[in-house]
């Protein structure tokens, strides 16, 4: 993948829950709710202080983490989709 996140964003490929039915109830794609789990694909270099120095980001490629549900900006990058978030809006690492 070709994309290179700047300051302190992360680039994050979400896992989908695995699909478990109860019954014979079908739940629709527009009423599931959004993973908050990922893989981070790509890391920025970290964001700048207001002396120039650079703060580096905990997260590195390969890790898998829980953000918030609502957090980053979702893109789609040869027909997968990922989410560029900020590393403040990273809860934890697993």
């Amino acid at each position: 993948m070709k994309i290179k996140p700047l300051a302190d964003r992360v680039v994050i490929e979400p896992i989908e829950e695995k699909e478990s039915k109860k019954g014979k109830i079908i739940i629709p794609d527009t009423a599931k709710e959004k993973p908050q789990q990922g893989k981070v694909i790509a890391v920025g270099p970290g964001k700048l202080t207001d002396d120039g120095k650079r703060v580096s980001v905990e997260v590195k490629a390969g890790d898998t983490v829980l953000y918030g549900k609502y957090s980053g900006t979702e893109i789609e990058i040869d027909n997968k989709n990922y989410i560029i978030i900020e590393e403040r809006d990273i809860l934890a690492i697993l």
